[in-house]
């Protein structure tokens, strides 16, 4: 396999995982209310309330409001639902950097953005929201990870630029008569 061919493969396997982890982290916010209570369920069945009652309290305040908002405000919930229609949009996006990475690095750069992005807006977003710290890192985290497979397939990106450019013929002049 060609250095070209191997660099290709190296960086679709890398938007694949990242677009892998967007669809999931967009279609697991469709089911947000059943979700948490399945999720609570959980926890209390491994103990967890017994290891970390600070979790556990969170997790059963989100649900409570979760519930409420479900039963009084339905309305509400449908700005996650957007939230999850955004996720899907954006993984969409990485198509082109699948296709022909070098044209749509863009794409990766605009999702490396994004993630740094998540860091201010948990911070800021987060104490304004009533978000515990912790939690609020939890969400900074995301950021954090979902950067690792960009920077890894900018870098690829970059050296199939690199590659293909070497091994471009030089322009011919037009020559005017």
């Amino acid at each position: 396999m060609s250095d070209r061919a191997a660099l290709l493969k190296g960086i679709r396997v890398w938007l694949v995982l990242f677009v892998v982890c967007l669809v999931l982290s967009g279609v697991t916010a469709f089911p947000l209310v059943h979700e948490l209570r399945w999720g609570e369920s959980l926890l209390r069945f491994l103990s967890v309330p017994e290891h970390l009652p600070a979790l556990m309290d969170w997790i059963e305040r989100v649900r409570h409001g979760l519930d409420a908002a479900d039963r009084d405000y339905p309305f509400l919930l449908y700005g996650t639902d957007w939230l999850a229609f955004a996720h899907l949009v954006i993984a969409v996006a990485f198509y082109g950097p699948y296709r022909d990475p070098v044209r749509n690095i863009w794409v990766v750069e605009f999702g490396m953005i994004a993630c740094a992005g998540i860091v201010p807006l948990a911070l800021v977003c987060g104490p304004i929201r009533g978000i515990p710290f912790w939690w609020a890192v939890i969400d900074m985290s995301f950021g954090a990870f979902g950067i690792v497979p960009l920077y890894v397939v900018r870098r690829k990106i970059k050296r199939l630029e690199a590659l293909t450019t070497t091994a471009a013929p030089p322009a011919v002049a037009a020559v005017s008569g």
